[in-house]
């Protein structure tokens, strides 16, 4: 008998799993709808066509090809094979799962704009697969939770971002975390400032380094990059500010990036998000300038965000930034954004390392109706459904066996009241309703139970 197994890099959801789950979740959704998002869905499948070169040439070997229905070899031939797999997959495979959710957003705007209201808000949470290599923390399959708007180049939009984050954090109890902001401007004025325009890109994933390496090696990897000893010479007030404080911060990029109008540009937005936080009454608590945040460099084109929490061993927990070009590649240039996505699988390990989730169990009943005999079952029946008009997650033991064995049940399940029905009850009219935490029990009314337990 074969024994039953996962494929690598896949996980099962108990139902404890899945209640702190849909906890997350459903905060999310909420928060996202309170901010007018409206909620789609793509398939879990799309054209190879429509998914292959938008994530570069790591990124297709990581797409998971679906091979076509039927006989999928019959239009291969003996010269397709020794020319590899180049020239057979096109003709075995014309679907793909989904490798994230950005890009079947953009081939759906394109395909439906003209019946879409811009600015559209969307936000999408659903599974996406990648072929990479299983390890702790990373899977195959796995859910992107992401919110973006489209159509509109105002600040409004990345200082709601950060109003949303703030909403989400304080309902999940959330407290000790952090909001890093910087703009992609900043990152292409810093390079232009040191003579190095061009270069943001090696510059910060060098100088990323410098809390692990020290300033010495990351002048050393500067050096390996091709970056000249002049360059780094300028480099050297980057490596002496302060970005935690905000205000002290921005002064001085002010004066770093004189010379450099892009930057200038991106310190003019970067301020101006933050006067339009506070004109919706959002506060700079947990929110911090980090001028050296590098997170996609190949398409953000403004401001950039990460959010980390503290106090755990969990990287970045959510981030995003603003795009130019987001369906450009689908035949529809020049519709700008800016969107973010939170990690609910990191969120969830998160909450879990830092005992954050309520304690009762979240998809469990609140009470069991038990039963001696089969006259207690008929009485218990007759209850049931009043029970649940009131909203009360119930159930009925659905067996005749023996109280201690429904008294079991309810314990392992994480039901904290039951409510026992015999021929006293039957004949009073009430329930005894016992109280697993306590161990107290007492005749209640079916009103009064129900006052209780609502």
């Amino acid at each position: 008998m074969q024994k039953p197994s996962l494929p690598k890099g896949t996980r099962d959801f108990g139902p404890i799993q899945m209640a702190r789950r849909n906890f997350i979740l459903d905060t999310i959704k909420e928060t996202f709808q309170i901010f007018g998002y409206q909620q789609l869905e793509t398939p879990a499948m799309e054209n190879l066509s429509t998914l292959t070169g938008k994530y570069g040439d790591e990124g297709d070997q990581l797409l998971f090809k679906i091979l076509n229905s039927g006989d999928f070899l019959k239009n291969v031939s003996e010269e397709d094979f020794k020319n590899g797999a180049a020239t057979t997959l096109p003709k075995v495979s014309e679907k793909g799962l989904r490798y994230d959710l950005t890009v079947p957003f953009a081939r759906y705007v394109v395909m439906n704009r003209h019946e879409l209201t811009f600015p559209f808000k969307r936000f999408q949470i659903q599974p996406v697969w990648r072929a990479d290599r299983p390890q702790k923390g990373r899977y195959r399959e796995f859910y992107q939770c992401d919110a973006d708007v489209v159509g509109t180049d105002s600040l409004l939009c990345e200082a709601e971002i950060i109003l949303m984050i703030h909403k989400v954090f304080s309902k999940l109890g959330i407290q000790d975390y952090s909001i890093k902001v910087n703009n992609r401007k900043i990152l292409t004025g810093i390079a232009e400032a040191i003579g190095e325009a061009g270069k943001e890109g090696p510059l910060c994933v060098a100088i990323d380094k410098l809390d692990k390496i020290g300033k010495e090696k990351v002048e050393e990897e500067l050096r390996q990059r091709g970056f000249g000893e002049e360059a780094i010479t300028k480099l050297q007030p980057l490596f002496d500010a302060n970005p935690e404080d905000f205000d002290a911060g921005l002064e001085f990029l002010k004066g770093f990036l004189a010379e450099s109008e892009t930057g200038k540009q991106g310190i003019a937005e970067l301020e101006e998000t933050l006067n339009i936080l506070a004109s919706l009454g959002g506060t700079r608590d947990h929110v911090a300038f980090d001028f050296l945040l590098a997170r996609g460099l190949s398409y953000y084109t403004g401001a950039i965000f990460e959010v980390k929490a503290h106090g755990v061993k969990i990287g970045s927990v959510s981030g995003g930034g603003r795009y130019d070009d987001l369906t450009g590649v689908f035949g529809m240039p020049g519709v700008s954004g800016v969107g973010f996505s939170f990690g609910v699988d990191r969120l969830y390990d998160v909450m879990e390392e830092l005992g954050l989730f309520p304690e009762d169990n979240l998809s469990a009943p609140v009470l069991l109706l038990a039963h001696f005999d089969q006259k207690g079952f008929d009485y218990a029946a007759s209850l049931l459904s009043q029970v649940r008009a009131k909203g009360i997650r119930a159930e009925l033991y659905p067996d005749l066996t023996k109280l201690k064995k429904q008294l079991d049940y309810a314990s392992k399940k994480g039901i904290p009241f039951v409510g026992i029905c015999g021929d006293k009850e039957i004949e009073s009219k009430t329930v005894a309703l016992k109280d697993l935490t306590t161990g107290e029990q007492s005749s209640v009314t079916l009103e009064e139970m129900l006052e209780k337990l609502y």
